[in-house]
């Protein structure tokens, strides 16, 4: 037996169709929940400390039950020295974060903007939003 273009086009056509209301009617088939019930959800597991941690932590680990050998004020006094110390990993997701780069320039603000007028005025500078990494039309 041939099939036709027509014919197997109309027979694509038909399967879809058939796997779109499938997911239809199963996805009718729950009912919805109140906004009430989600939020008693979401506070249950809160507490419960299920929840994952916004941005880039990971998912809940489960508390230790074995009780801290130090106490609430050992432990900052020592999160204040290592700060001090500079031992401390910066916040974010930078994790080779330049240390001391207060590296000092070798010419003067004066200078510097000197050079920026007489490049601006010999048309040397790249006008904004025309470079390298700008959008294209």
């Amino acid at each position: 037996m041939k099939f036709t273009n027509i014919q197997v086009a109309m027979n694509a056509a038909v399967v879809v169709a058939a796997a779109s209301f499938a997911q239809l009617a199963l996805a009718q088939a729950s009912a919805p929940v109140s906004r009430a019930a989600v939020k008693a959800e979401t506070k249950a597991a809160e507490k419960a400390g299920k929840l994952t941690p916004a941005g880039e932590g990971a998912a809940p680990v489960e508390k230790s039950t074995t009780p801290s050998t130090k106490t609430r004020a050992q432990r900052k006094a020592e999160t204040l020295d290592a700060r001090k110390q500079g031992q401390l990993a910066p916040a974010g997701s930078l994790p080779d974060y330049p240390k001391n780069s207060k590296s000092k320039g070798t010419k003067t603000r004066a200078e510097r903007k000197a050079e920026t007028r007489a490049a601006v005025k010999a048309r040397e500078t790249v006008p904004a939003g025309e470079g390298p990494g700008a959008p294209t039309k």
